[in-house]
């Protein structure tokens, strides 16, 4: 059985390839009537297939419209000047650059209800006659490139990048991208995206990388950028320092069991986490003692003072006391600080400043010590025997059994907490005192802030402001160094002048070259160029760092160009609420910074997609689809397939396919690009997640469908209209410039569904068939006004939708007939966007009737189960023909 499904599913692929090659064929140059599109696009002069295929519409149009160039700026300028001028805006302009997704990987659904939502604005500019520019571009993305390429070295060559060297290495991140780094372009081609592919950038181009470059300088010589030694998130198995949208929080909760137990990279067992061990500290020269909790057991060997609240009358008598570390010499002060909760455990609290980031405040305030017990693999360091040299979790389980010996262990109890998790490497995040490259934010922070406040930048919607404002307000200072080798290397020297200790600060400068660098030292050190030796900087800038000037680097900057002239700044940008801080906050302050200029006058921030059951993509739970699958189908096994090549546990594995089994037993069905991205913008609504139902996109496939029988009802016998269903179209032409406006994507969505659903097809086309069928010169005479009227509503209405279905109504679009031929647009994707003047507003209200009567008639008919018959059809028009004539006259 199997086997034959196998072989009628292997026939069928092969049939549609058939008919796809068939169509091909049979592809001939337009007459006189339509516009000239190319033959190799689609056979227009054609009958309509009976019913809508995603595959045969969506098959050609797009290398179509990308080398007839309609998604340049430069296009248009006289097709849009022979409009009519009313329509039209070639005075403005609308910029938007994409956010640019990681060369890593494939987009999922998120990044396609992103680029749907971007694509329907940059269209709806397009036809509005705005000269628009979309401009692509992709993120180098180094810790998750870097990851993938040494995942691929160890699988394929058992090799590490250490064994190649970094010159090396670099050249197999460079191969891979070139190799597998256009996947995310296919994507977003097949999802209709209307950029300017020439205008094309990745982050680590030379154009972008100059930038980086002088951005780094720039900011460096006026001391904005800054080294210092801080606390950092710091991934052992990465070795490098991580930002803070890369940890992901595990959170344990209270339970029936009393510990949490997760893998950790390095380890065979699982590691032991949500447990408080308490134990005591001696008070020098006395036997009392102090209990401390922490779940972090094995950082007591760091610890350099106990802290307690100044108002806690227990710990009164301690003022200016020490305690004794159980394990060396050392003795800590006892101090008083505000931070201390007195109502938790003993409301004494163990200070490690140096791995902790509340405790390192603590530590600047009383000028404690910092020991970094930790070094950059997770091996103990400066601490006594038998500990040093240990793995940081094997010596947790080492110091509680040291303390129990000793007598100072209390006890352990069950505690809620939240764990840290690079999602990277999966390993623990630990807070590690490095020194490491900083962005001092306070100015640019308030900046942010101020441009905001006065409205010069407009964030929608709305309820995010108090994110922004207290993000920027309370700003701290951005790390930008990572321990990688892929990415932009920070171009600063250390300096050497005859002394070899590596110190920070006045020791290093920055250069355009190590020319460059060495004057800037000889000449701040005061001797010749030859005395000067210099060492770069092994790490690179932060991805967000290059990100943060991407809608000024691809246009050239710093140097003068066209483009940036003319396209910076620009009018939007659209992303996910998820990185307001992480890009959209760095782009408004590095612009401010280095351009004086806001890079966009207004953000539109959408929702996150989730799956149908409100759970967040995961791959693990086996529910972040391509888009791509949804646009084309696929199986079961297919999914399965899919992550049997993805680098999952095991485990995970075995978890995603329940997931998957479960959310799609059948598969994926073939739902079409038009589908998914109407699906996509009816579910936006401002500031709500997005619960995604792939059934429902498969709804808005049947919809196309509708669409498709519609035309082909006028097509075959040029169907009527008259003033009712003009102001239905009016009315939805004005929904649709208001949500357009408003960034209203289901006002938009909903519209046009119910206009050409319910008013049009439902309602309209069947009210009309009877007066098609009268051959009296009266009743002719009265079709042709209403097949004129009709045409319009097809041609208007598939205008309306074209920024949101560009292929099926591009294909549809063609196949109408053009009232002036001569002069028409070659693409319905470079003609007017419709404006309520175009459509006369008829009078509704006599209409309401019959299209209750239609309603009802349906209602009954569903009702009772009955099946129509010719003479049903023929009686329900004749009484609809009636309620038409009664209508007029009312």
């Amino acid at each position: 059985m199997k086997k034959e499904a196998k072989k009628r599913e292997k026939m069928e692929k092969f049939q549609q390839k058939k008919e796809m090659e068939e169509k091909k064929k049979k592809m001939q140059p337009q007459t006189e009537s339509f516009m000239c599109v190319p033959s190799c696009v689609s056979d227009v002069l054609s009958p309509l297939p009976d019913s809508y295929s995603p595959q045969f519409v969506e098959a050609a149009w797009y290398s179509w419209w990308e080398k007839q160039g309609f998604f340049k700026p430069e296009y248009g300028t006289g097709v849009m000047a022979a409009e009519n001028s009313a329509l039209h805006h070639r005075n403005k302009l609308f910029m938007m650059c994409i956010p640019p997704p990681n060369v890593t990987g494939s987009l999922h659904l998120g990044h396609a209800l992103t680029n749907a939502i971007q694509d329907c604005l940059t269209r709806w500019h397009r036809m509005r006659g705005e000269t628009t520019l979309w401009n692509p571009g992709c993120d180098h993305a180094g810790i998750a490139t870097q990851v993938v390429v040494e995942k691929k070295l160890m699988k394929e060559r058992k090799m590490t990048r250490h064994d190649l060297g970094r010159e090396n290495f670099i050249q197999e991140v460079w191969k891979w991208k070139n190799e597998k780094g256009d996947r995310i372009y296919h994507q977003l081609k097949k999802l209709g995206s209307s950029l300017d592919w020439d205008r094309a950038c990745f982050t680590m181009d030379d154009k972008l990388s100059f930038a980086v470059q002088e951005a780094f300088i720039r900011m460096h010589e006026e001391g904005v950028i800054y080294r210092s030694k801080r606390l950092v998130n710091w991934s052992c198995t990465l070795n490098s320092a991580i930002s803070d949208i890369e940890v992901r929080s595990y959170l344990h909760a209270h339970s029936d069991v009393s510990i949490t137990l997760l893998p950790v990279p390095g380890y065979n067992e699982k590691v032991e986490f949500g447990v408080l061990v308490s134990f005591s500290y001696k008070v020098e020269g006395s036997d009392e003692e102090v209990v401390v909790a922490t779940t972090r057991i094995e950082t007591m060997l760091g610890d350099t003072a106990v802290a307690v609240h100044p108002n806690d009358s227990r710990y009164q008598h301690l003022k200016g006391k020490m305690v004794v570390h159980p394990f060396c010499d050392r003795k800590m002060p006892i101090v008083f600080d505000d931070f201390v909760d007195m109502s938790f455990g003993t409301g004494a609290v163990k200070i490690t400043p140096a791995h902790d980031h509340n405790d390192y405040e603590v530590g600047e305030r009383h000028k404690l010590t910092f020991i970094n017990i930790l070094d950059e693999n997770g091996l103990l360091i400066n601490v006594p025997p038998p500990f040093l040299g240990m793995k940081r979790f094997e010596a947790r389980k080492a110091v509680l059994q040291a303390l129990k010996d000793l007598g100072q262990f209390k006890d352990v109890k069950d505690n809620p907490m939240v764990v840290p998790v690079c999602s990277r490497s999966k390993d623990i995040v630990e807070p590690l005192l490095k020194p490491q490259w900083y962005v001092d934010c306070r100015e640019m922070g308030k900046q942010a802030a101020d441009v905001v406040r006065n409205g010069e930048l407009k964030i929608i919607p709305d309820h995010h402001l108090k994110t922004w404002f207290n993000w920027m307000d309370n700003i701290r200072d951005w790390c930008i160094s990572r321990q990688l080798w892929w990415g932009h290397r920070i171009p600063a020297y250390f300096v050497t002048v005859n002394d070899p200790s590596d110190v920070d600060g006045h020791y290093w400068v920055s250069g355009r070259s190590q020319e460059e660098a060495r004057e800037k030292a000889a000449k701040r050190f005061n001797v010749t160029a030859d005395k000067i030796s210099l060492r770069q900087d092994e790490d690179v800038l932060d991805t967000w760092f290059s990100s943060g000037i991407f809608p000024f680097s691809i246009f050239g900057w710093p140097n003068e160009s066209e483009d940036l002239r003319v396209f910076y700044p620009g009018t939007l940008l659209e992303t996910g609420h998820d990185i307001l801080f992480f890009w959209v906050a760095r782009m408004v302050m590095m612009g401010l910074k280095l351009t004086g200029k806001l890079p966009f006058k207004e953000v539109y921030l959408h929702a996150v997609v989730r799956d149908a059951h409100g759970r967040k993509m995961s791959k693990s739970l086996g529910n972040v689809i391509d888009p791509l699958d949804v646009i084309t189908g696929i199986s079961l096994e297919g999914l399965y397939a899919q992550l049997m090549d993805s680098n999952l546990d095991p485990l995970e594995i075995e978890k995603a396919k329940q997931g998957q089994k479960s959310d799609y037993p059948s598969g994926i069905p073939e739902c079409g690009t038009d589908a998914l991205r109407f699906a996509l913008c009816a579910y936006t609504s401002q500031g709500r997640d997005i619960n995604l139902d792939v059934n429902r996109i498969l709804g808005y496939r049947h919809f196309c469908n509708k669409l498709w029988n519609a035309v082909k009802f006028l097509c075959g016998s040029e169907s009527v209209s008259d003033r009712w269903i003009l102001s239905r179209l009016s009315a939805a032409v004005a929904l649709c410039d208001s949500g357009f406006q408003a960034y209203d994507f289901p006002t938009i969505t909903t519209a046009i569904y119910n206009f050409w659903l319910y008013e049009l097809c439902d309602v309209y086309l069947e009210s009309v068939k009877p007066v098609l069928s009268r051959t009296d010169s009266e009743g002719q005479k009265q079709a042709d006004i209403c097949r004129q009227t009709l045409y319009t509503c097809l041609e208007v209405g598939l205008r309306l939708l074209s920024p949101i279905m560009p292929f099926v109504t591009e294909e549809l679009f063609q196949r109408l007939p053009r009232r002036r031929a001569q002069d028409s647009p070659p693409s319905i994707c470079v003609t007017p966007y419709p404006e309520t003047s175009e459509v006369s507003r008829g009078q509704r209200s006599s209409m309401e009737f019959v299209m209750s009567v239609v309603k009802t008639i349906r209602s009954l008919r569903a009702d009772y189960n009955l099946t129509k018959t010719r003479a049903d059809c023929e009686t329900s028009h004749s009484t609809l023909h009636t309620l038409l004539k009664l209508a007029r006259f009312s």
